[in-house]
């Protein structure tokens, strides 16, 4: 059976498995589900309601970390997992810092801004969708936004707060590649896969597979200008292997 990911497409975790999938050379299908509307299609298939989910011969994986152990052990080739255990256990202290100093707090901080913008989100939310995933989101969108605020902790005070976490992360990021070419050892793993597309949507790359906007939104866009810098990197890991 393929490989079939059920996804968000602007999901910068389901980029984390997008990279993963194609970094692997592997075949498989997406699913692009529509927020709120995703819950009854992945509740059939896994406990929780997030995504990203992949389906691979009657097997369900939920979550992008367990996603990448799976498809290391499936498909061996081109491991994201270090073999050293050392090596091992700190790619993955790095990517569960990652998955919550980046990702969950990334994500908070762009969104009190984004929010404000219906038409550019929903026109990132119907990608790949439906002829009628636009109209229907529009609609929807008031109730929408406010859910997103109520579940994933979004306002003024917890985006500054989640804004200075991701910028030390950032520059705790930062700081290890300046002193070496990877976070672990000395080839690419899943703790360099994780922060690339963790932060992708800083630096909007078209392997991405979103029609960004020419710019973010103020003041999205004079503060993610500030950590050009420290985001060059990581901008240059991504370019490499993804």
């Amino acid at each position: 059976m393929a490989l079939v990911l059920y996804q968000f497409p602007i999901s910068h975790f389901c980029e984390k498995v997008r990279w993963a999938l194609d970094y692997k050379g592997l075949e498989y299908r997406t699913k692009n589900l529509l927020p709120g509307l995703h819950v009854k299609t992945i509740k059939k298939l896994a406990k929780d309601s997030s995504v990203p989910v992949i389906e691979h011969d009657g097997r369900i994986v939920q979550g992008a970390g367990k996603i990448i152990s799976y498809l290391d052990e499936q498909f061996p080739d081109k491991k994201l997992t270090p073999v050293n255990p050392g090596e091992r256990q700190a790619a993955q202290e790095w990517e569960r810092y990652l998955d919550v100093e980046v990702g969950i707090h990334l994500r908070r901080y762009m969104y009190q801004v984004l929010l404000q913008h219906p038409s550019l989100v929903t026109g990132f939310f119907a990608t790949g969708g439906p002829f009628w995933a636009k109209p229907f989101l529009r609609l929807v969108f008031p109730q929408l936004s406010k859910r997103m605020r109520h579940l994933m902790d979004i306002n003024k005070a917890s985006a500054a707060q989640s804004k200075k976490r991701m910028e030390a992360a950032l520059k705790r990021i930062d700081d290890t590649l300046s002193k070496q070419r990877y976070l672990v050892g000395d080839r690419f793993s899943r703790a360099d896969l994780t922060a690339g597309a963790l932060l992708a949507p800083l630096f909007m790359p078209p392997q991405y597979g979103l029609r960004w906007p020419e710019q973010l939104p103020e003041p999205l866009r004079s503060e993610v200008a500030a950590l050009d810098d420290q985001l060059k990197k990581v901008k240059e890991i991504y370019q490499k292997h993804r």
